[in-house]
């Protein structure tokens, strides 16, 4: 008999699968100040569009336990508390509202432009918690804080947001239909 509904063991392999994407290229990154430019807030986007706000953040979770279990997953091949604690943390730790807003726009509509604006807002917050944290660790000002850490990613970020949206719906649509995603 075939099972219709969605298959949880599938659910949790896609986490596990995309958690291990966002240790892959999570360390790749391309220093341009205190804050590097890296692809983890592509696979970020991506796992909220495929796996929705619930699962993404928990992917999320995991990638942010393995670096703090100590393998070099976070930009740069840093590992451990430390990375999450010293001035750039804020930003790793924003990764989980990122994936639980976006995600949760991107499964209540599939109007792309309010997937666009899921993922602003989901940047948003971590743009807050990591430029808030930036600033009590480092002691900056608001205004050197955002011209570091926020305003030279913004059109980074909205690439890495429309190649979401012009890619994403391939790709779910393919695990879909290969019954790997309900």
């Amino acid at each position: 008999m075939e099972q219709t509904r969605e298959r949880p063991a599938y659910r949790l392999a896609a986490c596990g699968v995309m958690a291990a994407v966002l240790c892959v290229l999570g360390p790749l990154s391309i220093p341009i100040g205190p804050v590097p430019v890296t692809l983890a807030t592509l696979v970020v986007y991506l796992m909220a569009y495929l796996l929705g706000w619930k699962w993404g953040t928990v992917s999320c979770l995991v990638y942010l336990m393995v670096g703090m279990a100590g393998l070099p997953v976070f930009s740069g091949y840093r590992a451990g508390t430390g990375a999450l604690l010293g001035p750039t943390g804020g930003y790793l730790i924003g990764y989980l509202p990122m994936a639980l807003l976006s995600g949760w726009v991107m499964e209540r509509t599939d109007k792309r432009v309010l997937h666009l604006l899921g993922m602003i807002l989901g940047t948003a917050f971590c743009y807050l918690l990591g430029t808030t944290w930036f600033c009590w660790q480092g002691g900056y000002t608001v205004g050197a804080a955002m011209g570091l850490c926020v305003l030279p990613f913004i059109p980074f970020d909205l690439v890495k947001m429309l190649v979401v949206l012009a890619v994403g719906p391939v790709v779910r649509r393919r695990l879909k239909a290969a019954r790997l995603l309900a």
